[in-house]
């Protein structure tokens, strides 16, 4: 590839964005760029004392129909279509008095930010850009010839290579901006459809699009020899994607994921009612607990698995206090997640110097509609986001015995955490804390003992006389298909079960219940997450 230099004569300028602008219309005048402009954007230019040229001048038309008509136009569209070197297309400039379009800087209506604070329907509609990406697309596919800018942080790299290259751009940089802009205006197309779906109640339109826009590059994925991006979607949803980091090192693919993992946890439980902590490995929780306070829910998440939770992400769904900061600090950790801190906590944060901290500002809603997507070979999976909540479940006592109240406030917690553990899952909970997590396991009987095998080990390590699953409640995120997953459980000592039922065989679990003395309740909610 050369560098096909392409010297800018004529640039037009049409943002709703206006940062960096003078300063980068003073720079193009200075290497004597005629500039060509819109509206507001003209205004700006002009006040700043540099001429410019309203693009009516240029087309011949004015503004029309509250500026819905004003770049739609032949003279616009030749200017940026034209191929220099094609004498045909020299000679239609000509003949219909066409000037070439050396440069377009565009940055979108804020159709985004006008969804994101609120607004009506026809305001929503009347912030869809038209001729915008019109040209954004016109002038990216005729990159050979014509620069096309999206955004601000671009005007550099333009003026570097006018200085560099006596008022030129190169080929490579033009390539560079075109991809940039058909990612962007695909990034806002795929805002307005989704948007367009959710206002019309279409679960599944006959194309979905996604598109983000780039937060971090990642120095690999999940493995070192795989590469990885982190991109910001429209969905302003409280989280890992929103959070302000505060310190510590630069977050990994598997940081992201895991810190993502445990902050949606936290958002289940209301900081109101409840502080409350959560402590994921891998994407799972190893510990989760309520507590009267931070720190007392953390000493009581750890406890569930000190092990895992070594080198884990920490969830809290209040303000960081001192208190469990000093407390967070006494083991290795990655990442803490909450939606504030302390200035004390943040200074004792601050002295382990790799140990990231992120604060989100707000917890994210549980109840929340939204969508989650998964590639598969030559696809994708949508799917609307888990928002069933155990406070608006109706809890169905199927067993002879009832649970008791202190039991009924476990199955709530237990079921709760179930649904953001990987299935097939078993929670053991006690005293509003988990005692065994079981995840992920292609048996639901092997997910019973491995949960009540953690509690075992645990209980070792602080020496107690019995695992805390003795007289634990449980929750299993889907149907027991048998009986023998429950009586795993009941054999780790589970006074009682919430599960969501649904079974062929759910008479015979509940008989082996009753059986037991045990107490079992049905939710009619599975929470499978894969």
């Amino acid at each position: 590839m050369t560098d096909h230099p392409r010297r800018v004569t004529r640039a037009l300028l049409s943002v709703s964005d206006k940062t960096g602008l003078i300063d980068f219309a003073k720079a193009l005048a200075a290497h004597d760029v005629e500039l060509v402009s819109t509206g507001g954007t003209a205004k700006a230019i002009a006040a700043a004392g540099f001429e410019v040229k309203d693009v009516s001048e240029l087309t011949g038309f004015p503004e029309m129909m509250d500026g819905r008509v004003k770049t739609l136009h032949p003279k616009v569209h030749g200017g940026l279509l034209a191929i220099r070197d094609n004498k045909d297309h020299a000679d239609a400039m000509t003949a219909h008095g066409i000037a070439p379009i050396d440069l377009l800087v565009v940055n979108l209506y804020p159709f985004e930010a006008t969804v994101d604070k609120g607004a009506g329907f026809e305001d929503c509609i009347e912030n869809i850009d038209i001729g915008g990406p019109a040209m954004i697309r016109a002038a990216a596919k005729n990159h050979d010839d014509v620069a096309v800018v999206v955004e601000a942080q671009d005007y550099q790299a333009v003026l570097d290579e006018l200085a560099a290259n006596k008022g030129a751009t190169t080929l490579k940089l033009r390539r560079r901006l075109a991809a940039k802009a058909y990612a962007r205006t695909a990034a806002y197309d795929a805002a307005i459809s989704n948007w367009f779906n959710r206002q019309l109640e279409i679960g599944a339109p006959d194309f979905r699009a996604f598109g983000g826009r780039l937060i971090q590059s990642l120095r690999y994925g999940e493995n070192p020899h795989q590469t990885a991006a982190f991109y910001a979607t429209p969905d302003k949803r409280p989280g890992v994607s929103t959070a302000r980091q505060l310190q510590g090192k630069e977050l990994s693919y598997n940081n992201i994921n895991d810190t993502d993992a445990a902050y949606e946890c936290i958002g289940e439980f209301d900081a109101k009612r409840t502080a409350a902590c959560v402590i994921v490995k891998h994407a799972n929780p190893c510990g989760v607990a309520e507590g009267s306070d931070l720190v007392s829910a953390y000493r009581k998440a750890l406890a569930c698995d000190s092990t895992s939770a070594f080198g884990g992400i920490i969830a809290m769904n209040r303000a960081l206090d001192a208190d469990t900061a000093r407390e967070i600090t006494k083991i290795f950790t990655e990442v803490i997640i909450a939606p504030d801190a302390s200035e004390e906590a943040v200074a004792i944060i601050g002295a382990r110097k790799n140990l990231r901290l992120l604060l989100a500002g707000s917890l994210p809603d549980p109840r929340a509609p939204g969508l989650t997507a998964k590639t598969v070979a030559g696809g994708l999976l949508v799917q609307s986001r888990d928002n069933a909540v155990v406070d608006d479940m109706s809890f169905r006592v199927v067993t002879k015995r009832a649970p008791t109240d202190a039991e009924m406030r476990d199955l709530k917690f237990a079921f709760r955490v179930a649904k953001h553990v990987k299935s097939n899952t078993i929670i053991y909970a006690k005293d509003l804390a988990t005692v065994g997590i079981g995840a992920g396991q292609m048996s639901r009987v092997d997910s019973a003992r491995i949960a009540a095998r953690k509690a075992q080990d645990a209980a070792a390590e602080l020496k107690l006389a019995e695992p805390l699953t003795k007289g634990s409640v449980v929750a299993s995120d889907a149907f027991f298909p048998f009986a023998d997953g429950m009586l795993a459980c009941i054999e780790a000592g589970a006074t009682a079960v919430v599960q969501p039922g649904g079974s062929m065989r759910d008479d015979e679990v509940i008989k082996a219940a009753d059986e037991h003395g045990i107490a079992m309740v049905f939710t009619g909610t599975r929470h499978f997450r894969h």
